[in-house]
This record gives C-alpha cells, structure tokens and sequence, in this order.
C-alpha cells in the first residue's frame, strides 16, 4: 500500500474527532455519532499525557472495541483462511492485531494537526458509510470512507477506503501476492509477519 494511503487511514484512526454543526451530525445519522465517539476517544488519547508505551494499551481498547478486526484479518486471509490450521488462524489474527498496532503506534506523533470533518452517510452494501474528509497541515484534502456494520450486536468498522482504495481489499491482494510466491504457504506468511512485528518494536 502506498505511504499516502497508509497515513490517511491511520490518520483516520486518530483524528475523528473534528468539530463541526450539530445539524450535520443529524444528518449523518448513527453510524457517525459512532465514528465521532470513536474519534474523541483517540484524540484524548494521542493528546492526552504519557509515554507512547504508556498509550499503547488505551490505545489498543478503543482499537478492539471499535474495529471488527478479527474479522477484517480473515477477509484479508481469503481463501487461505480455510487452509489455514486452527493454531495457524490463532497465531495469524494475533500478530494482525498486533501489525494493526504498531502501524498506528508508529505514526503517532504525526497525527497532530491532523482534522477530520464527517460530511454524510449512507447505507451501502454490507453497512453504512460514513464518508470524512482528512486535511493535514500544507496538504490537499482527501476522502476517507468509514463502512461501518454490525458484528455480534455492536457497530464495528469493518474497512477504511482512503482515495478510493479499500484497506482490506488492498492487504487481501498484498497478502495472496506474497503466499503465490511462497508456494501458498500460511506458514510462511505468518514467519514474515512476525518478523514485521519484530522489526516494528526494534525500529
């Protein structure tokens, strides 16, 4: 994925936050009011005092209450998800979780500066899309889409679209890209994964 797209949907992540009227958040509907919840949880957060190590965990509880992740790492695995053994599912979601993580950890001292206005929703498909704009300092506005659905009875996000590319359609193609020329091996994908996560607590 290219280093843009990264930076907006984590940006996404931790910039929801953005004032804007009360009678546009009626508009928007529900699912915004959610995104908005999520964001005010995120920006006290990336604002609020302490370490990054010390963030982390809090960070991590809004991450996983709000995001359908388990979920977004199997629609990434695709087919493979079915190959894959039960130990391997496990250790595979696990170091996703963790991947997700770090990815934000990495650029969090970025997001300051960073606004996030919430403009509309509408029902699509598997949920309901919340559609964003993201400014950042001395750079052009850009469209962030947050599709938003129910998973076991509470709202979760299930896909983030930045410029018109979808998060987990684009870590599908990554991750089926790298299991074709490693011989479809789950295996392998789960080893270059955790070395990922190694080289992002070291780095």
């Amino acid at each position: 994925m290219r280093t843009r797209r990264i930076f907006l949907i984590l940006s996404g992540f931790a910039a929801l936050a953005a004032l804007m009227p009360s009678s546009v958040w009626a508009q928007a509907g529900q699912d915004a009011n959610f995104i908005k919840d999520v964001g005010d949880r995120l920006v006290g957060i990336v604002n609020g005092s302490g370490t990054e190590a010390e963030k982390r965990p809090h960070l991590q509880q809004v991450v996983d209450s709000s995001v359908d992740v388990d979920g977004i790492a199997r629609f990434c695995l695709g087919r493979f998800w079915r190959d894959a053994t039960p130990e391997q599912q496990q250790q595979y979601v696990q170091l996703f979780h963790e991947v997700l993580l770090n990815n934000i950890m990495g650029h969090l001292g970025e997001y300051r500066g960073v606004r996030f206005t919430i403009n509309h929703s509408e029902r699509r498909g598997e949920g309901e899309v919340v559609n964003t704009t993201v400014t950042r300092p001395g750079q052009a506005p850009a469209d962030v889409n947050w599709v938003v659905a129910n998973v076991n009875g509470s709202p979760r996000i299930v896909d983030v679209i930045a410029e018109g590319t979808s998060l987990r359609l684009t870590q599908r193609s990554d991750y089926a890209s790298y299991l074709a020329r490693n011989g479809n091996n789950v295996q392998a994908l789960i080893s270059a994964m955790r070395r990922q996560v190694q080289q992002q607590q070291t780095g």
